[in-house]
């Protein structure tokens, strides 16, 4: 259970053998066939993290490379497959455990912005290097 607001850096496709609440897990272990061991958001956490940090918003923003193989692991993976690495995943606090409602409100607000603002960063990157 997270106490801190957790910016995932990647997911992993292996490993999974705990049973989801439907009893299912998948018979590979895995979430995609001969899909990549891991796979890391394009979106720079270590970034969003340290910018969200120097808001002194009140609330513990952390890094993780690891979301747990379980179903927040395999949907995060899942999801970075689908997208080619553009994706998100952000664990947060049980409400009251530290933090309250607006608390989070404001942290996962700013957390949004500051992804979008490195997503254009780097789209402009990608096209700026496209055109020369």
């Amino acid at each position: 259970m997270a106490t801190t607001v957790t910016l995932e850096k990647c997911g992993h496709n292996k490993g999974y053998k705990g049973l989801d609440n439907c009893r299912f897990c998948p018979g590979s272990q895995c979430c995609v066939e001969d899909g990549p061991e891991s796979i890391d958001s394009i979106i720079d956490m270590d970034a969003v993290c340290k910018r969200v940090t120097t808001l002194g918003l009140d609330v513990s923003v952390t890094i993780s490379q690891d979301a747990g193989r379980y179903l927040c692991d395999f949907t995060y993976y899942t999801s970075l497959y689908q997208s080619h690495g553009r994706s998100a995943f952000v664990h947060v606090p049980p409400l009251g455990k530290p933090y309250n409602a607006d608390q989070l409100g404001r942290a996962l607000r700013a957390i949004i912005e500051e992804m979008l603002g490195v997503l254009e960063q780097s789209e402009d990157r990608i096209h700026c290097r496209h055109e020369h």
